[in-house]
């Protein structure tokens, strides 16, 4: 399989695609922060943070930070036009209550019936899922963006998940540098693969058989 260049930016590329003018999104802490960097300059996107931002902008430039304005990493960041500031419990009161269109999280595994685990490692310092269970809960819609296989080259996408669960049947697309893959109730179906990759380089990273129709 050739090596891929930039995963990261691959990913997060792809996943700005999936999103529409007007969606209220959440983004996960890591890669996922990245995706509004890749979006049309006249798309709009209401960007949600579990700590009790509506209206996220991108990352300051260096010297510009105020520390006052985090996300839900504690990531400075820049607040658009009209950007509003609630409680904790109103935050998740907007999550819980079905008004986020988009969650994009990260993963440390997810398996073809659409669970996901991206939490905790048995054995490892556990800090606790924190807002993923309510958004994998209460967002319309779930994408994953992660690299295809763990350091080690181990597939990521399994047929069943093997560390502690953040939700069940909750996964509606999945994003890697390799592939485009939607999880539907006959299992994982291919929807699109990644420039100068094939379906049998994905196949071999990946557990689960993948459907292509």
């Amino acid at each position: 399989m050739p090596p891929v260049a930039d995963s990261r930016e691959i990913i997060a590329r792809r996943v700005a695609r999936e999103l529409h003018d007007g969606q209220y999104v959440n983004l996960g802490i890591g890669l996922p922060t990245s995706v509004p960097n890749y979006l049309p300059p006249d798309m709009e996107i209401i960007v949600q943070s579990e700590n009790g931002m509506l209206g996220v902008g991108q990352y300051p430039y260096e010297g510009e930070e105020d520390a006052d304005i985090i996300n839900a990493g504690k990531e400075t960041v820049t607040e658009l036009p009209g950007t509003s500031y609630v409680s904790s419990a109103a935050s998740f009161g907007m999550i819980r209550g079905g008004h986020i269109d988009v969650t994009i999280l990260g993963a440390l595994q997810v398996d073809e019936k659409g669970n996901l685990a991206n939490w905790g490692i048995p054995g490892k310092m556990l800090k606790g899922m924190g807002g993923a269970m309510d958004l994998v809960a209460g967002a319309k819609r779930v994408i994953v963006a992660m690299e295809h296989t763990t350091k080690e080259n181990k597939p990521k996408i399994l047929k069943r998940c093997t560390l502690p669960l953040t939700g069940v049947g909750v996964v509606h697309l999945i994003v890697t540098e390799l592939a485009v893959i939607e999880v539907t109730p006959q299992g994982l179906l291919l929807r699109e693969l990644s420039p100068g990759i094939t379906l049998e380089d994905v196949q071999k990273v990946t557990e689960p058989t993948l459907g292509t129709s």
